[in-house]
């Protein structure tokens, strides 16, 4: 036995040692036993946003409010002679105080619409109007004038009915967000993200009129449609809140879909009632996380694009077919560089699922250059582990092992053949 013989073997069993014994992260990987991407239900993967739209703003408005039908809160101005005006006297006129009112000035003697949903009015009986035209409304008390009471003959009743003041529908607006763009930059990883200033944090408190109490108005009122900073949909809450159905009256109206697919939402669903919250939800919590072979960093998924494993690699300047070289300047390398070094290719993709459950994805890094299918998108709460196969772990292994067998030999080679020569004369 050569003496370069200890040394090899030293070495060798040092490498083998140093990856069984916990040494080896290839090896003690607890996310390696991910399922295949191609053995995964399409439940799993997030639909590609480049299959979504922008909802058209027509869309969260009503179109047609149709004529308009009455309810608590509403404000007549009436004239009925013989019952509230006479006839030898003049129309009184209401001015409005509301500078965007429809009708500037009204005739009439103001008559408020009862919580039951009557007017009173001297003389006659109570009139139900609640849900009825001006027309009906007219109507009603011309029948009760003529017909039921006969204070004035037929033909020559003078009846007007018309809306003073409308009824208000009290909204409240919460936004969170505040329309920039988030402030993201490839070499910064931080516990934090920065979403361009923080949440606004606003709350609106609107009086809606009927026929205008929708989404819409409600947004263009509150600073316009949701910012870059905002999430995909727009929650309206409506009613009181139920401890035992905490999801009762949640209404969740999408602000970007696949135009390929039906709406999930309705004009009913965009209209406001009284007491309905909207809130408009901050995306500062769509992020994933990135582990292993890889900096520790928790990044936001971009809104409007997809990210797939790749580029998720390539934003934190991982390492992307050199050898396991990490690219980032005042990071130390995730493994020692050097020739026959091989790339890491193993990718475990840790995916939350609605019911708090977790499925662990295992992704092929070589195969995912070749098919974007295995090149799967980010969603947000997911975690990257990238990591070396334990063939990878002991090629570099192996790598490393020859050429600290490869110095030494040459240095005691050299020691060797110096004793020879000083010995021999």
């Amino acid at each position: 036995m050569t003496r370069t013989a200890p040394l090899r073997v030293a070495a060798l069993a040092l490498a083998l040692v140093s990856c069984g014994a916990g040494g080896c992260a290839a090896l003690t990987n607890p996310v390696s036993d991910g399922i295949p991407v191609r053995r995964l239900p399409p439940e799993v993967f997030a639909e590609p946003k480049a299959d979504l739209k922008d909802v058209p703003l027509n869309l969260l408005r009503i179109n047609e409010p149709g004529d308009y039908r009455l309810d608590k809160g509403d404000v007549l101005a009436v004239v009925a002679d013989e019952v509230v005006t006479k006839e030898s006297q003049g129309v009184p006129i209401q001015f409005s105080q509301n500078p965007n009112a429809t009708k500037p000035a009204v005739q009439g003697v103001p008559v408020p619409v009862q919580d039951d949903g009557t007017i009173l009015l001297p003389l006659l009986d109570p009139i139900p109007v609640k849900g009825k035209t001006l027309l009906e409304v007219r109507a009603l008390i011309v029948d009760q004038i003529v017909n039921q009471k006969q204070i004035v003959v037929r033909g020559k009743e003078r009846v007007l009915v018309d809306l003073m003041q409308p009824r208000k529908y009290r909204v409240l607006v919460v936004r969170e967000d505040n329309g920039g763009s988030p402030a993201i930059s490839a070499g910064n990883y931080g516990s934090e993200v920065s979403f361009g200033g923080g949440r606004r944090g606003a709350a609106y408190s609107l009086l809606l009129e009927p026929g205008r109490n929708d989404l819409l108005q409600a947004l263009t009122q509150t600073g316009g449609p949701p910012g870059f900073d905002a999430k995909h949909e727009i929650v309206i809450r409506r009613g009181k809140y139920d401890p035992a159905d905490p999801l009762k009256g949640y209404v969740r109206v999408p602000t970007r879909a696949n135009p390929a697919r039906p709406l999930t939402f309705s004009e009913a669903d965009i209209t406001l009632e009284d007491g309905d919250t909207v809130n408009i939800e901050a995306r500062d919590t769509e992020v994933f996380y990135t582990a292993g072979l890889l900096p520790a960093a928790i990044l936001p998924v971009p809104r409007d694009r997809d990210l797939r494993v790749i580029e998720a690699i390539a934003l934190v300047r991982g390492p992307l077919i050199n050898g396991g070289f990490n690219q980032n300047q005042f990071t130390a390398n995730s493994v020692s560089t050097g020739l026959g070094n091989p790339n890491p290719s193993l990718v475990t993709v840790v995916r939350r699922l609605p019911n708090e459950q977790t499925v662990r994805i295992r992704v092929d890094l070589n195969e995912a250059f070749r098919d974007q299918r295995e090149n799967v998108v980010i969603q947000p709460g997911d975690t990257l582990v990238l990591q070396e196969r334990p063939n990878e772990s002991f090629a570099r292994y192996f790598t490393q092992t020859f050429r600290i067998i490869s110095i030494g030999k040459l240095v005691t080679g050299d020691r060797f053949n110096a004793t020879a020569t000083s010995s021999n004369p």
